[in-house]
């Protein structure tokens, strides 16, 4: 069987679908001949070459402010090559490439992980998104099958596209457990006399980073912010930052390779993502699995991580002063009993999905 993995982005760009079509692609490769056909708006990386025993290939693509990376390369390419794969599942409801596998539908199965959570991703997402929404309702009628990362996102697609619910499953991601087997010695190395809160992901308004930089503020000196990720909102952060006195208190990183970002993890008191909108929350299942305490916004697929004793949720509207609490009750404390899915769990379920559509 053929499979192609459809996505805007791809390894060894970082983010939450690009961790995702990776660690499942990865792991079909023992089952299944796997393509992935993704975009590279600026040319980065080779337009074919082999990752893991995938086959990746690359489209150019417009992206203004990194949203929905439209390719006519990609949409030319699956229209005459659509038919060759036995199965296309296609990622990502906000962006275009999931779009051109439904255009292009041919005689093969369409599956869609759309890892929607109702809104755009930046302020040119958010524009656009609703009269997207047109077309991306066409993507959810031409699947044969609807993979949901959480139950949060499940209802989601419920309510905002009437899906038939017999075509909804539920295959949260996982982690890679192997990844993590070194975290015990990574936290002994951690320099004690420092307090580092950490975030992880796009730098994006909607995240609510700017909220944890005016906690910042009110935290005793020896605390710092470690920020992974980069985005369009990063300059208002660091206007913010400088603002506030606590600009050289807060350290960036990106395009961080896999063993760099778990020391990261591993080595932060207190994780926190405060995202309005999130459809499962990978980076705070990476936390967990780095025994990382987290605080969370008790919002959208967020609020299903929150067990009072390894993650702490907060309310919205955001209160500085509790979460400056909540930062300093929270920061060290050791994380036990975590369940976290792994990704061969979330493999097993998906094969089951594409045999049966």
């Amino acid at each position: 069987m053929k499979i192609a993995q459809v996505c805007p982005r791809f390894y060894p760009d970082i983010g939450g679908v690009e961790t995702h079509v990776y660690e499942i692609s990865k792991r079909l490769t023992k089952n299944f001949e796997v393509e992935v056909l993704t975009t590279d708006p600026m040319g980065k990386y080779p337009e074919v070459e082999e990752i893991d025993g995938i086959t990746v290939r690359r489209f150019k693509s417009i992206a203004p402010s990194e949203a929905y990376y439209f390719s006519l390369e990609m949409y030319r390419f699956l229209k005459e090559r659509s038919s060759d794969y036995d199965i296309i599942h296609a990622h990502n409801y906000h962006a275009f490439p999931a779009l051109f596998v439904a255009l292009t539908k041919s005689n093969n199965k369409l599956v869609f992980t759309p890892h929607y959570h109702g809104r755009g991703h930046s302020f040119i997402r958010d524009l656009l998104h609703k009269p997207y929404k047109i077309f991306g309702r066409w993507i959810f009628e031409k699947s044969d099958a609807v993979i949901c990362v959480s139950n949060f996102e499940k209802e989601l697609i419920l309510k905002n596209f009437n899906v038939n619910s017999s075509k909804l499953f539920v295959i949260p991601n996982g982690i890679n457990l192997e990844e993590f087997k070194d975290v015990e010695k990574i936290k002994k190395r951690k320099d004690r006399t420092v307090r580092t809160i950490l975030y992880v992901g796009r730098i994006e308004k909607y995240k609510g980073l700017d909220y944890v930089v005016k906690a910042l503020k009110y935290l005793p000196e020896n605390y710092v912010l470690e920020i992974v990720g980069k985005g369009s909102y990063k300059s208002k952060i660091v206007k913010l930052a400088k603002n506030l006195g606590v600009i050289n208190r807060i350290r960036f990183y990106q395009d961080l390779s896999r063993e760099e970002l778990i020391e990261r993890y591993a080595k932060a008191d207190v994780f926190v993502l405060l995202s309005k909108y999130e459809a499962y929350g990978l980076v705070v299942a990476e936390a967990l699995a780095c025994k990382t305490p987290c605080i969370v916004a008790n919002t959208s697929a967020l609020s299903e991580w929150i067990d009072n004793r390894n993650v702490f949720g907060i309310d919205y509207p955001i209160h500085i002063e509790k979460l400056v609490n909540l930062i300093k009750e929270m920061s060290g404390v050791s994380v036990e009993g975590v369940n976290i899915p792994t990704w061969d769990v979330a493999v097993e379920k998906l094969k089951r999905v594409y045999r049966g559509v």
